[in-house]
């Protein structure tokens, strides 16, 4: 894969979530173009036409409105033209049990969100590189969880 840039999605009911990942995006060696949804049926809407340009990551808060974490999953699990989206889920604290739910519903990233900048953007250059190796190296994004 040839690319310059790497398509995200970020699906938050915070405006101020959505400025602060964005801020740490434009400060990443990866080029990040982001496009953000307030809740999960927007986004589920957005993915499911058939015009949409499908990002190489999709982020959501766990806490989403309208559809839940889980729904949105399923959804994007029984869906192949999602298939090569990798999916991330974060939250500022998830129980175990959550969190091995959100694998078994098809995540691919478990992120706790820091408190400050700068550990944010220090797991989020973390996650955007590892996600920028396995498009640009073609490896199976199946076999790729990570939790941070």
């Amino acid at each position: 894969m040839n690319k310059e840039y790497l398509n995200v999605i970020l699906v938050d009911e915070d405006e101020g979530n959505l400025i602060l990942f964005k801020n740490v995006f434009k400060d990443l060696k990866i080029t990040v173009k982001v496009q953000s949804f307030h809740n999960g049926e927007d986004a589920m809407k957005y993915l499911n036409n058939a015009e949409a340009l499908i990002p190489e990551m999709l982020l959501m808060n766990y806490n989403i409105p309208q559809k839940s974490i889980l729904e949105c999953l399923e959804e994007i699990k029984m869906d192949f033209r999602l298939s090569r989206m990798i999916t991330g889920i974060y939250s500022d604290a998830l129980s175990e049990e959550e969190v091995e739910n959100v694998f078994v519903k098809g995540s691919n990233i478990y992120m706790r969100k820091p408190d400050n900048y700068k550990d944010l953007k220090r797991v989020l250059s973390e996650v955007v590189t590892l996600n920028w190796q396995y498009h640009t190296s073609g490896l199976n994004k199946d076999n790729f969880i990570l939790k941070v």
